[in-house]
């Protein structure tokens, strides 16, 4: 695999995303009990849509380039918008934040996996370290520095749940940076990020809606306690920070950097997490919270580093 220059600008491109997706596992937790997982990932990009059809209007005049590739627009939205946090919401009502953090910091070996076995990637050495450091730091987070409590830890039907959003996950990080032939130059549509995304998110929606579906009439569950006066509050954040801005910081980054480099960044979620977690809860960050960031910056820069 290449590797490329971290930049500023790029650093905080793929800042952004984990941050976002950090309070979207918190405002997801908040929310069981009152809005069935499926539904809210249904709701959250049926609203995100809403908000980006107005600037996607380069769609509505190029059917023939949707009809032309719609099996890998269908993936794309299959796998990063129709499953993705909906596999995650569902895995919060039976797993615990410790599980899902831990199963979600294996991304980048996921990553790594997905480029080698599907597109030939053979990865670096550096990237293996990096990956190894980025989980310590990882690790470190969920222990809260007590590395006894890994011991632990108990696996329940959730975790399989989330191990499948983070693989399908790795997918559709490779799918956005090798596209077919019919969406690449010169026979790429002249859409801009917002519709493109807003093309994801229809496709996402076929899995989406036809899940929130499925639940609705084989799952138990409350129905959604529109009384409640966060309910709507806690859609808009998750329909526009982890939906709009934090996939388009996302397409840029890994378009730039790469889907492995990138996954290394994802592993700021978990601590991001935890500060949030911390903040809400009125505790101060606690010295494992510097060896964690330490430890997940070193393995961003290992797996970014060139001669």
């Amino acid at each position: 695999m290449s590797s490329t220059r971290l930049t500023p600008r790029l650093a905080l491109l793929m800042t952004l995303p984990p941050l976002l997706w950090a309070g979207n596992a918190v405002v997801g937790r908040l929310m069981v009990g009152h809005v069935p997982p499926m539904a809210l990932n249904a709701l959250r990009w049926t609203l995100a849509a809403l908000i980006l059809a107005p600037l996607a209007w380069r769609v509505w005049r190029d059917a023939a380039a949707i009809r032309a590739s719609w099996v890998y627009l269908l993936a794309l939205g299959t796998f990063g918008v129709g499953s993705f946090n909906a596999l995650q919401y569902l895995a919060l009502e039976t797993s615990t934040p410790l599980n899902v953090t831990l199963i979600n910091a294996s991304m980048p070996l996921w990553m790594l996996a997905v480029g080698a076995l599907a597109y030939g990637e053979r990865p670096a050495p550096r990237q293996l370290l990096g990956a190894a450091l980025s989980l310590l730091g990882v690790a470190c987070v969920v222990s809260r520095g007590a590395w006894s409590a890994l011991a632990q830890v108990q696996f329940v039907i959730g975790d399989l749940y989330i191990l499948i959003a983070v693989i399908g996950w790795a997918v559709y990080s490779w799918l956005l940076v090798r596209p077919p032939a019919s969406m690449r130059e010169p026979r790429r549509p002249d859409w801009d990020w917002a519709a493109f995304l807003f093309v994801q998110s229809l496709f996402g929606l076929i899995a989406a809606g036809g899940a929130a579906a499925v639940e609705a009439a084989t799952v138990m569950h409350a129905p959604i306690d529109w009384r409640n006066p966060w309910l709507l509050l806690g859609l808009v954040y998750v329909a526009v920070g982890p939906s709009i801005i934090a996939y388009r910081c996302w397409g840029l980054g890994v378009a730039a950097a790469g889907p492995a480099i990138a996954a290394f960044f994802a592993n700021l979620s978990p601590l991001f997490a935890a500060l949030l977690s911390a903040w809400l809860l009125g505790q101060w960050p606690q010295p494992y919270h510097a060896a964690a960031f330490a430890l997940i910056v070193a393995g961003i820069a290992v797996s970014a580093w060139r001669r």
